[in-house]
């Protein structure tokens, strides 16, 4: 007879630790060693359970995925932006875009000469296209793929690509000839992400420390034997980021911390010269540098904590340490961020928990002109600003999108205001159930009253007739770390969800960016907990108002989200009925507790420093989710995440589930693991596997909040 699936029982090998006179034995803190048989071992027994209990959804993670599938456009193209290239014999234009054919996992990055500005058709094929990388033929033979960067040179006659096939977020960086289609001798491994080109035969790249923090930028000379460390950040809070400036003359590299940030610019006509330091570091002070011709443009945090907006001299033409006002601090109103063109230079921000843009037109001689917001319709939308590359446009884009309304490409006339839709996501109608219909749904903005007091905005979208009775099943998803805004956008695979009488809601708690600086500083370090609580008070909300009752709702976040998910689980495991904590930092104070751990020390200025501070100690330990599991009844669990995850160890769901099925009262198969073991943080690549995936977790949840008959 077949051996009987059953939930596996973590080994106990106990391993004490130590701090602020706090002693603590921890029986699964032995899984930090990942690639240890025992481990792996544990792993695929906790996926042979996951993947016995959840068979019976097999008929309906396959009908979700069907949807996704019939509703996806899947032959398609992006919309092309237009590129100017200098070359020996003069300017050469192009227009770039990326394609997907169905069928396969992966797109095809392409480009097409330009003999004006006349956009390509999007909907009829394009001749003289030339493809630049087909990823579905890189791809072949790996069970992961993923592009880290995807750079033409200046003169357009070269490719830069990394690819990484792990999911670890090391890449390796090859070059291609475009004009012969050959692949160069130049092979770069374990480099950590962008690139940014001085010239047509050189470029800088970046590599990581231990930690996976990116610290060293070097110099590479096409052909040569050897590259040149140029750059080295040896403060293990700080990382390291590069590019080019829009005008593609200055190569941009940045060095920032969670709190403060210093930019160093390089000419690309004068590398010689080396890089400049725009202004040195200060405790505190976080500033962002755009090149807007003859000038700089500052975004920053110095004279308040939602950013004003102030310009320089370039390097070379003055003191780029002395700051002239362009925008000045407005009351809730956080700066974003700036894209800087010839005539025009756009802003986005954020006013009362919404995005905005905010265009500002300049004169002959390059000044800045008051702005003016560009209005939109709806009241719960997102919308930002993609800019151009070609710095001369006339014309920017926008990328807006709703709950209800697919995702757009708007170009706007900067002379004239006028707007032109490019395209629209297509939602193709669905064999069985029609086309989609945005009227048959309504998107709200409400407000829960967190515990002090705090109002806290929900963003939430349902079928018009669904009734708010307390009967419809619900999924509630939230974040709230690192300034992140979680708006609220459009999805296909949400339809699915939607049409079978769910509510779907966006808790904006605090420790995300949506209300301004000071919402981040409300839900960090020492007011983490705000985090929590505001989740709760919305889930709480949404029960009282009749969207949901305990019973039907569900909870979902990921990573620092993923932390949500377990803090509120412990806080208030009757208010849900099933949560899906994916990729979850669970384990959060042994990890901070790790300096050579990666992430660790430059994490610390977000959850606070438990190595050397008691008082943080104290704090965490207090929240901690592994730490503080209580032998009560839980919401169901689903913990997803992927063995090669450098964000979030795998070890961390893993410890986390072997204590919840030690110690809670749920029955074995209420708490799931489920690992991939070829991914990174970021799950599963190819478009095809991802739907998959997240059919299974919506299946899932649908599954747990009474959307099917359960045997």
């Amino acid at each position: 007879m077949p051996n009987r699936i059953t939930p596996p029982i973590a080994p106990e090998h106990p391993i004490a630790r130590e701090h602020h006179g706090h002693h603590v034995t921890d029986p699964y803190e032995w899984m930090r060693d990942t690639e240890a048989s025992e481990f792996i071992e544990y792993l695929e027994a906790e996926n042979a359970w996951t993947d016995h209990v959840t068979a019976p959804l097999g008929d309906l993670a396959e009908e979700l995925y069907q949807d996704v599938y019939a509703r996806t456009q899947q032959t398609d193209r992006s919309v092309p932006t237009l590129r100017t290239h200098q070359t020996a014999t003069g300017p050469q234009r192009f227009w770039y875009y990326g394609r997907t054919v169905e069928g396969s996992q992966y797109g095809i990055s392409c480009r097409v000469p330009a003999s004006d500005t006349t956009m390509p058709d999007l909907f009829e094929e394009i001749e003289g296209e030339q493809v630049l990388l087909d990823a579905n033929l890189e791809a072949e033979g790996t069970e992961f793929f993923s592009l880290g960067t995807l750079s033409v040179s200046p003169d357009g006659r070269l490719l830069a690509y990394g690819v990484d096939t792990l999911g670890n977020e090391r890449y390796t960086l090859r070059f291609r000839d475009l004009t012969t289609g050959e692949e160069l001798g130049d092979v770069i491994d374990d480099t950590a992400g962008p690139v940014a080109w001085s010239g047509n035969d050189t470029i800088y790249y970046l590599r990581a420390d231990e930690a996976w923090r990116p610290h060293k930028a070097f110099r590479h000379v096409l052909g040569a034997d050897e590259d040149t460390l140029v750059f080295t950040e040896p403060d293990e809070k700080f990382w390291m980021s590069i590019g080019n400036s829009t005008d593609e003359r200055w190569v941009m590299l940045g060095l920032g911390s969670k709190l403060t940030t210093e930019m160093h610019m390089l000419d690309t006509q004068n590398p010689d010269a080396g890089f400049c330091c725009i202004r040195p570091r200060e405790q505190g002070l976080t500033y962002e540098v755009e090149v807007a011709g003859d000038r700089l443009l500052i975004l920053h945090d110095q004279d308040d904590p939602d950013f004003s907006l102030a310009q320089a001299p370039l390097p070379g033409k003055g003191d780029t340490t002395s700051w002239t006002e362009v925008i000045a601090p407005q009351k809730s109103v956080r700066l974003v961020d700036v894209d800087a063109h010839t005539d025009h230079v756009i802003v986005e921000l954020r006013r009362d928990g919404r995005t905005e843009i905010n265009l500002m037109t300049r004169d002959a001689d390059g000044a800045l002109l008051p702005g003016q917001d560009i209005e939109f319709d709806e009241p719960v939308r997102t919308v930002s600003a993609l800019g151009a590359p070609d710095y001369d446009s006339p014309t920017f884009r926008i990328a807006y999108t709703s709950m209800v309304t697919p995702p757009m490409i708007m170009e706007v006339d900067v002379a004239t205001g006028e707007r032109t839709v490019l395209k629209q996501k297509p939602v193709l109608d669905h064999p069985s159930k029609g086309s989609y219909n945005p009227d048959d749904y309504v998107q709200e903005r409400l407000w829960a009253t967190a515990e002090d007091g705090t109002r806290v905005p929900i963003s939430v979208v349902r079928r018009r007739d669904v009734p708010l009775d307390g009967t419809a099943p619900a999924l509630l998803y939230g974040y709230g770390s690192y300034e992140i805004c979680n708006d609220p956008g459009f999805s296909i695979m949400r339809l699915s969800l939607l049409e079978r009488g769910h509510v779907f809601a966006i808790a904006h708690v605090r420790g995300g960016g949506e209300m301004g600086r000071a919402w981040y500083d409300e839900g960090k370090q020492l007011c983490k907990r705000n985090t929590f609580t505001d989740f709760i008070a919305c889930a709480r909300h949404l029960i009282a108002e009749g969207y949901t009752s305990p019973d039907r709702l569900a909870a979902e976040g990921g990573s620092a989200g993923g932390l949500l998910m377990g803090a509120v689980v412990n806080l208030s495991p009757e208010t849900f009925a099933a949560v899906h904590a994916a990729v979850p930092f669970v384990d959060t104070l042994t990890t901070i507790l790790k300096p050579e751990l990666p992430l660790t020390v430059t994490e610390w200025e977000e959850w606070g420093d438990p190595l050397h501070d008691a008082e943080v100690y104290e704090y965490m330990a207090s929240y901690t989710p592994y730490e503080n599991i209580e032998a009560v009844q839980h919401p169901a669990i689903l913990a997803t995440t992927s063995f090669n995850d450098t964000r979030v160890s795998v070890v961390e769901p893993a410890k986390w589930v072997a204590r919840l099925r030690a110690t809670s009262q749920n029955a074995p198969e209420d708490v799931l693991l489920k690992c991939e073991m070829v991914a990174g943080h970021g799950g599963v690549s190819g478009r095809y596997r991802a739907w998959r995936e997240a059919a299974f977790e919506l299946a899932w949840i649908i599954d747990r909040t009474g959307g099917t008959h359960r045997e």
